[in-house]
């Protein structure tokens, strides 16, 4: 009877890990001298890390020198890049997906160590008690790369999410290379972008609803966007040559510019005389949601171009 038992709560204890599902994959990334072998704290390394998704550029972030603690048994350093993939939205594909940490130091000639940790996110948490202990997490799947480097650094590594939504353009031709033609096309549709904020902000709106990200009816009652006109505020573009368009030889193209942001205020000082808190917080998130660093474009099967974030 003991042998039935064992057996049915082993097969129970299974049944129960197997149900979990992963519900997102996270990744941490931080560059640091000292030892989190020993050391309570560590120093971060100044620099940049760039970050592509499936081999398509997909944020920057600016590491600034600062000292960080490192916490629980596992000796983990907190994270100078924290990358929850779940929130990469259309830009993770559902099945195989690669990230691609690039991090160049402010020092080309500094040494240091860099560390990329990641771990899978369950909808169930597991426990665990012994005599006078008890844990308890939502993760598996946890590793940790970590190596030594003098100038820049580079981490790859492939993972799976099957938790992410399959979209139409995922499965549309890859694009290898750009034509003057495209390049004129594109040029016009970052254009066209910039003159959607002008009242009636109609084409502003457009691009609100389908990216599904505000609350569209709020935004149109709150006429927040045409008080920041009435301010003087406008949206500026860098000059034509500072402009790139980058084939990543999937479906995505990336325009981006050469340095800083795609978009940007004409007149940052403008923003400084809209006080009321609820029209920056209006204003702010939707400038962000129309106007992001880089706009990520793809050809459909009609030949036309594409916003897809």
């Amino acid at each position: 009877m003991r042998t039935t038992l064992l057996i049915g709560l082993l097969a129970l204890l299974f049944a129960t890990a197997s149900e979990a599902k992963v519900i997102n994959v996270e990744f941490k990334f931080t560059p640091f001298t000292g030892d989190p072998a020993t050391d309570e704290m560590v120093t971060t390394v100044p620099g940049t890390a760039r970050v592509l998704l499936n081999g398509v550029p997909y944020a920057e972030q600016e590491v600034g020198e600062s000292e960080v603690p490192v916490l629980f048994d596992a000796r983990e350093i907190a994270p100078s890049v924290w990358l929850p993939a779940e929130s990469c939205g259309p830009a993770l594909r559902k099945g195989k997906n690669s990230i691609r940490i690039e991090f160049t130091p402010l020092d080309p000639k500094a040494s240091y160590r860099a560390q990329l940790r990641w771990a899978e996110v369950l909808d169930e948490s597991s426990e665990e008690s012994g005599e006078g202990t008890y844990s308890a997490t939502n993760q598996s799947g946890e590793g940790m790369e970590e190596k030594e480097a003098t100038g820049a650094v580079v981490f790859e590594r492939e993972f799976a999410a099957d938790f992410a939504s399959d979209l139409p353009w995922h499965h549309y031709a890859a694009v290898t290379a750009l034509t003057d033609a495209d390049r004129t096309a594109l040029a016009a549709l970052v254009a066209g972008r910039v003159d959607a904020f002008e009242p009636d902000f109609a084409k502003l709106y457009a691009i609100v609803e389908k990216g599904g990200q505000l609350d569209l009816a709020a935004l149109r009652e709150s006429k927040c966007l045409d008080r920041a006109y009435a301010a003087g505020a406008r949206i500026a573009v860098p000059p034509a040559e500072e402009i790139e368009f980058v084939a990543s030889g999937n479906p995505e193209v990336v325009i981006q510019s050469k340095q800083g942001r795609l978009y940007f205020p004409a007149d940052i000082s403008v923003f400084d005389k809209i006080e009321d808190e609820e029209d920056q917080m209006c204003i702010g998130a939707a400038l962000a949601a129309v106007y992001p660093p880089r706009l990520v474009v793809v050809r459909n099967p009609a030949g036309g171009w594409e916003v897809v974030y």
